[in-house]
């Protein structure tokens, strides 16, 4: 038996619509870069962009568990001496773009390399319902109801 390699041509990219409202971040983020790499599909080639095209919608209404909506904080450098910023996980979502905060989730379970920066240009997330990809007729994936620990209660 012959180990199988994927070509472009045996590439099939669908598009996946993900509901986050009530979903905890770090389960949705797992679930979404593993869609994104192409690992639920028996064709995965790691060198390859097998993966599909995934709209996640209500990022503004993520979850998270324990105290990590206060604890967690984001750092960024702006360059200057002294200039390291942060924010923490609520400011963030609260302020202009809360969907930053699935995005990055997603971004650090991706490989940090070119292969890992062409698979996160297939995630669009929306902080809204409203989406432009409804002519894509993307597949609805209930996370909800794969585990009922994707879920949480605020």
């Amino acid at each position: 038996m012959k180990t199988f390699s994927a070509t472009p041509a045996d590439i099939d990219k669908k598009w996946i619509l993900i509901d986050a409202e009530g979903i905890v971040l770090g389960r949705l983020a797992t679930i979404v870069a593993n869609i994104l790499r192409g690992k639920n599909k028996p064709t995965f080639t790691p060198h390859m962009d097998m993966g599909d095209n995934v709209i996640v919608i209500n990022a503004d209404k993520i979850q998270m568990t324990g105290n990590k909506r206060n604890d967690k904080i984001y750092y960024w450098h702006t360059g200057h001496p002294g200039g390291i910023k942060q924010r923490t996980a609520k400011q963030v979502l609260e302020g202009a773009h809360p969907e930053r905060v699935v995005i990055k989730a997603v971004e650090r379970m991706i490989t940090r390399n070119r292969l890992g920066r062409v698979q996160m240009t297939n995630l669009r997330v929306y902080a809204s319902a409203e989406h432009p990809h409804e002519a894509q007729q993307p597949t609805v994936l209930d996370l909800a109801a794969l585990n009922p620990k994707n879920t949480r209660s605020a």
